[in-house]
């Protein structure tokens, strides 16, 4: 069945005050690279959700993510220069700390208290298994769901960053829950031992059946093969996937998805590491 035009803007919709992008915004989101952000480059513009932010680190340490456009006049704080106490707007010096609050106004008077009426808005992140994520909606923000490939302890991540998709959020997870495509689309990758006989129909006679089932955390992709072979994909709502690497995927906008993957090696030596406090993931980057 075809969703009607309606149907599909409610869906894929992403920015404040918008159906689907409310939903969203009560879930957890990686919105960079956690290595993006130094103190080399301590700020970084982000898209999310239809809203135009800037990820900084001040200099004690503390990373915050504001609205873009300085509530003074407008200028970018991505070209904010970073203090001990937060991130100072390069125009007029309005500083903000990570939560929003104006700290200091310096052409008003000495004695001026203007600075206390005004709030950048503000939200919260958080830094865990190499990433950065951030939480949009109303508060209190929830826990942070830890899956089992950001969470092991007993190895490192390998993280991929893809392109930009050129689509809506909705249409990537759909790619996700879609149970054909891989006998077709990806018939030749190149680390594949054996070539279809027929390529319109790639590995499509290999399956025997393909199902879903709904779980607590989202849809089960079930495909069991001739061979006696099951293989089950979960789709963790509203945007992951994981196979044998977790796929996270973040709306940019209505018509823009970030996308990652995080594979996970197991240290032989029983070596581990506390995913939270993780300094360095392996990153490399597909074009």
């Amino acid at each position: 069945m075809m969703l009607t035009g309606e149907q599909n803007a409610i869906l894929t919709q992403v920015g404040p005050g918008t159906p689907g992008g409310e939903l969203l915004r009560r879930y957890w989101h990686p919105i960079s690279i956690a290595e993006e952000l130094s103190d080399e480059h301590p700020t970084k513009f982000v898209r999310v959700l239809g809203e135009d932010l800037v990820l900084f680190k001040d200099k004690g340490g503390h990373v915050g993510l504001l609205a873009d456009h300085c509530a003074h006049r407008g200028a970018s704080l991505l070209y904010g220069r970073v203090e001990e106490r937060g991130i100072a707007c390069a125009y007029h010096g309005w500083l903000y700390d990570v939560e929003g609050n104006c700290l200091e106004t310096p052409a008003e008077p000495a004695e001026s208290l203007f600075r206390l009426t005004v709030k950048q808005r503000a939200y919260p992140v958080q830094r865990y298994a190499g990433f950065f994520w951030a939480y949009l909606g109303p508060l209190p923000a929830p826990a942070l769901t830890k899956f089992d490939v950001l969470a092991r302890t007993d190895g490192h991540r390998r993280i991929t960053v893809f392109p930009v998709l050129d689509c809506n959020w909705f249409a990537a997870a759909e790619n996700a829950v879609d149970p054909w495509h891989l006998q077709i689309l990806h018939q030749d990758q190149p680390r594949s031992t054996r070539r279809p006989a027929n390529t319109t129909r790639g590995y499509v006679d290999d399956i025997a059946t393909s199902d879903f089932y709904l779980t607590s955390f989202g849809i089960m992709k079930k495909r069991v093969y001739k061979d006696g072979r099951v293989e089950e994909h979960p789709m963790i709502f509203p945007t992951h996937l994981r196979t044998g690497s977790m796929w996270l995927r973040t709306p940019i906008d209505d018509t823009h998805t970030w996308q990652a993957t995080v594979a996970f090696v197991r240290h032989e030596d029983g070596s581990t590491v506390d995913p939270g406090r993780q300094h360095h993931s392996r990153l490399q980057w597909t074009s």
